[in-house]
């Protein structure tokens, strides 16, 4: 045997053995007293929006597509998901603090206008998760509202 099929085999048994390896799936069936949807009034069609594009990556609860279910894709999307739960998680928004709320508001806001979120290597695979300007404008305002909202419950 040649070293280039030596090493294509061993990659080989290297892609089947990483199949056995799965992290926990970013799931919970929990009841999500401190959504962002509990301490700010959501209007439907912005949280149907959020929850197509932002709430894979930045929630406790991540709708996983089939080809997370082959190695090394999963670890792939789990890096995602936890680097964008530890920026802005929207079911533990309650338990941040005021500044912080406010915070990860003007980041929302800040994010859409420069074009940053959803992240472009989500959106290749996830068509359905790029905005258009008007679901971009929608959550700017509601946004933009919530931060008046959230600055007058804690004065």
């Amino acid at each position: 045997m040649n070293g280039i099929k030596k090493i294509l085999l061993g990659l080989l048994v290297i892609l089947i053995i990483i199949q056995f390896v799965h992290p926990a799936r970013n799931k919970s069936g929990q009841a999500m007293p401190n959504d962002i949807s509990k301490m700010v009034a959501m209007p439907g069609d912005v949280q149907g929006i959020l929850k197509k594009a932002c709430y894979d990556c930045h929630s406790n609860n991540t709708n996983y597509p089939w080809y997370t279910y082959v190695q090394p894709m999963h670890w792939f999307m789990d890096y995602h998901i936890h680097s964008g739960k530890e920026e802005l998680n929207f079911n533990e928004f309650g338990t941040y603090t005021p500044r912080r709320q406010q915070s990860k508001l003007r980041s929302i806001e800040n994010s859409l206008k420069d074009g940053t979120m959803p992240l472009f290597s989500y959106t290749l695979i996830h068509r359905n998760a790029i905005l258009s300007e008007a679901e971009k404008s929608l959550i700017i305002n509601w946004v933009q509202n919530s931060k008046d909202i959230l600055n007058k419950k804690n004065l």
